[in-house]
């Protein structure tokens, strides 16, 4: 997979609610969503010297993390996946995980990880080994897609970002989670080779900049 554009804003409830209704006239639906949103539950990978955390915000150009992640509570199907950073572009590659492979992650049980038959299973391992990656927090959080074919163009609308602290919980859908402090609404907009006039006039808002938000770091404030 190329690299792909990314822009990310902080937003409120006023902008979203605008937002929203210029983003339903113009684009597609997302066969996925569950009345035009879902919710996602990840679960983030950091070492010791918390590495990806200080990347994040020391504001490194070149920076990689791991997660794991599953939608509206379906472990049915669940994703490891690894996203890398280059200034404002981004790639995900992305690899299958059953229920019990991510629940023996969660819990520290790697040993049939170099055995796996999915490169990014084995180089998770690898990592979690010579660089010491291990789960770290759990964050779950609203997402609204809205999808634009001409350029590939995905914008998102996040909110309801919420912590929680048992990684081993991952996968239970009564896990305890905390709002992760005064988070704000976080527009997100991805494309690949050019972003059509249209969205990106649908998108602006005065005042508004290009903003390095992560909801990891912000599910992080607490620890």
């Amino acid at each position: 997979m190329e690299y792909r554009h990314e822009w990310k804003h902080e937003i409120n409830q006023a902008d979203l609610l605008v937002l929203r209704q210029r983003l339903r006239a113009l684009t597609s639906p997302d066969p996925h969503a569950v009345d035009g949103k879902y919710q996602i539950r990840s679960l983030y990978f950091d070492n010791r010297t918390d590495q990806a955390l200080r990347e994040k915000l020391d504001g490194v150009s070149r920076r990689e993390k791991f997660r794991i992640r599953y939608y509206n509570g379906d472990t049915s199907k669940i994703y490891l996946e690894k996203k890398s950073k280059i200034g404002g572009l981004g790639k995900k590659q992305r690899a299958v995980l059953t229920e019990s492979q991510a629940q023996a992650i969660a819990e520290g049980s790697l040993l049939w990880m170099p055995h796996s038959s999915e490169e990014l299973v084995r180089e998770l391992y690898a990592k979690m080994r010579i660089q010491g990656l291990r789960p770290k927090i759990i964050v779950d959080y609203m997402r609204e897609p809205f999808f634009f074919k001409p350029g590939n163009v995905r914008v998102t609308l996040d909110y309801h970002i919420r912590a929680g602290f048992c990684c081993s919980d991952f996968l239970n859908p009564d896990c305890i989670t905390v709002p992760a402090g005064d988070a704000p609404i976080i527009l997100e907009v991805k494309w690949d080779h050019f972003l059509p006039d249209i969205i990106r006039d649908a998108v602006r808002l005065p005042g508004r900049r290009v903003t390095a938000f992560s909801k990891y770091a912000q599910c992080r404030i607490y620890g």
